[in-house]
């Protein structure tokens, strides 16, 4: 782990989904949870770059947790809308960043934007719109 940025630890929500991707990692702020890996094999299309889809995947799941960290009392939150715009390309053997620099909550909605980077170098920019799940009348977080 010596190759991966201070502040960075394993990733904390794991999913069947992002399985295939570890080892991934993430680092949190007041206001963001950030997530970056070291792009390996598991990670590039045919072409050998990091595959879109895996940058789309994981600005949705950053943009997520950063709007979560702006409610006190939700149940979660349900990806409504997902835009992504590739700036460039990432390429194996270089650090991934997937930072949210913008969260507007709302009551039922929160926009996000993030920026992806390759070891520092814009690749993607992606915004979000996500649907904040109120707790229920029994209260207690439930899985989206």
């Amino acid at each position: 782990m010596s190759d991966i940025p201070e502040g960075f630890a394993p990733h904390f929500r794991k999913s069947p989904l992002t399985d295939p991707w570890e080892p991934l990692y993430s680092k949190e702020t007041d206001k963001a949870v950030i997530i970056g890996f070291r792009a390996g094999p598991a990670h590039t299309n045919s072409r050998g770059f990091v595959h879109g889809g895996l940058l789309s995947a994981l600005a949705d799941n950053a943009m997520g947790l950063s709007c979560a960290k702006h409610h006190e009392d939700i149940r979660g939150l349900v990806t409504v809308t997902l835009t992504v715009d590739f700036l460039g390309s990432a390429e194996l053997g270089q650090w991934i960043e997937v930072e949210t620099g913008f969260v507007k909550p709302g009551r039922s909605l929160d926009f996000a934007q993030c920026f992806v980077t390759a070891d520092g170098k814009p690749c993607a920019r992606a915004n979000g719109t996500f649907k904040v799940s109120a707790k229920g009348p029994g209260g207690g977080k439930t899985a989206q």
